[in-house]
């Protein structure tokens, strides 16, 4: 009798988008958000964040979280704050030394207060004290005048159609995202990879000649490949593409855009915030200060009659009697533990406990190319990211998964023999 034919996997090709995985149900492909990945699994799952530019300002992004980058940052009797995405470590006043070691009580008067510090030149600027003064300038590959110093792009609708933001630059999507036999074009700055004609299979991982009768196509989905833009919904209307703004985007395909990319898309007295204009004063001064904002800056400052660092606490102005001798842990740093009256770190930090001890590692550059920061330790990212029969390699602290030799297939989910 004639063997029934194998029924067609419905995730071969996966009908998924990058970092999502497609399972069987009811015949059909369902595809689902990675672990830690969230957004539509048909587009593309992303993580909470790739740069510190994704989070908040007061945020910064640590394995793909935006997170308080100040824990374990600063020295014993120095305060942290954060400015643009990094942890400042300053003295309480009356104390001086180093803030990312140890700070100690100051028996010289106080040095003049540095222009540049905290800067007041806003974000991709640098400050240089000439004649006592703050001097601001774009820093290098940043172009406008500050506070308002951008790259050359933030988002792909800032580049000619056929050109997308890659690194902040506009730059051609293509290199690198189809495989091997498949031809790529740009349209609305995204890159849609396809076998050209007598080839079959996955664009994205191989195409591969045919001779089979090739059945007439179906009608085409005139949302597929999207004509819609960046940050816009396609829906399929009668065979026609309608084109809307996602939610929490302002403007009409194909030029869907946040309310603010940069600073200077908002007045004066807001900054640019997640996205949107809104009064950086909120959070950003410490208890009893006043707040006021320039060039959509907060600056802070103690009012008359009260003293201290007005990003933490202005109190009023007293004397300080002298501080009895501290105690025999007195001393110990941050991220460190008495035990027996000695200082030593806590489990899983090294360093010096009457410093400051510190994790292994908070940033993948904390470790070597090869490995990567999990869980603050320097570990090979490959275990469990590869599908079966494919091989793993690590390039620049990222795991790449590929099919070996004579072996093809999406190597996320599995590499077969080349049939």
């Amino acid at each position: 009798p004639p063997v029934p034919p194998t029924p067609a996997n419905p995730c071969e090709p996966s009908p998924c988008g990058h970092n999502a995985v497609c399972r069987e149900q009811n015949g059909a492909g369902s595809c689902t958000c990675s672990t830690g990945y969230t957004g539509n699994p048909y587009e593309g799952c992303r993580p909470e964040c790739t740069v510190s530019s994704d989070c908040p300002d007061n945020l910064a992004c640590l394995n793909s979280k935006c997170r308080d980058p100040c824990p374990g940052t600063c020295g014993m009797n120095a305060v942290c704050r954060v400015m643009y995405h990094l942890p400042q470590c300053t003295c309480y006043p009356g104390y001086s030394g180093d803030p990312f070691r140890y700070c100690s009580i100051s028996s010289e008067p106080s040095k003049p207060q540095n222009p540049c510090n905290p800067s007041p030149c806003g974000p991709n600027s640098q400050c240089r004290i000439v004649n006592e003064q703050a001097v601001c300038s774009c820093q290098p590959e940043y172009m406008g005048s500050p506070p308002a110093c951008r790259p050359e792009c933030t988002s792909s609708s800032e580049c000619p159609i056929n050109r997308a933001c890659i690194n902040r630059k506009c730059a051609d999507p293509c290199p690198g995202t189809c495989g091997s036999n498949a031809r790529c074009e740009v349209i609305n700055h995204s890159p849609i990879c396809s076998c050209p004609g007598g080839f079959t299979g996955d664009p994205f991982t191989n195409c591969f000649q045919t001779m089979d009768v090739i059945p007439p196509p179906g009608p085409l989905n005139p949302c597929v490949p999207s004509p819609c833009g960046p940050n816009a919904e396609c829906r399929d209307i009668n065979g026609q593409a309608s084109c809307a703004c996602s939610p929490n985007f302002i403007g009409s395909p194909p030029n869907c855009r946040s309310e603010c990319v940069i600073n200077a898309d908002c007045s004066g007295d807001r900054a640019c915030i997640q996205s949107k204009c809104r009064d950086p004063c909120l959070g950003s001064c410490g208890i009893g200060a006043a707040c006021i904002v320039v060039n959509h800056t907060p600056n802070c400052n103690c009012p008359e009659g009260l003293t201290g660092d007005p990003f933490t606490r202005c109190s009023p102005q007293t004397v300080t009697p002298p501080e009895p001798k501290p105690a025999p842990c007195a001393q110990c740093g941050a991220n460190t533990q008495c035990v027996n009256d000695r200082c030593v770190c806590l489990p899983e930090y090294q360093g010096d406990p009457h410093i400051g001890c510190r994790p292994e590692c908070v940033l993948n550059n904390d470790c070597s190319s090869d490995l990567a920061c999990i869980n603050s330790k320097c570990r090979d990212p490959c275990p469990g990211i590869c599908g079966q029969n494919a091989q793993c390699s690590v390039f620049n602290h990222i795991p790449i998964c590929t099919c070996p030799v004579g072996m093809s297939g999406n190597a996320f989910f599995s590499c077969s023999p080349v049939q």
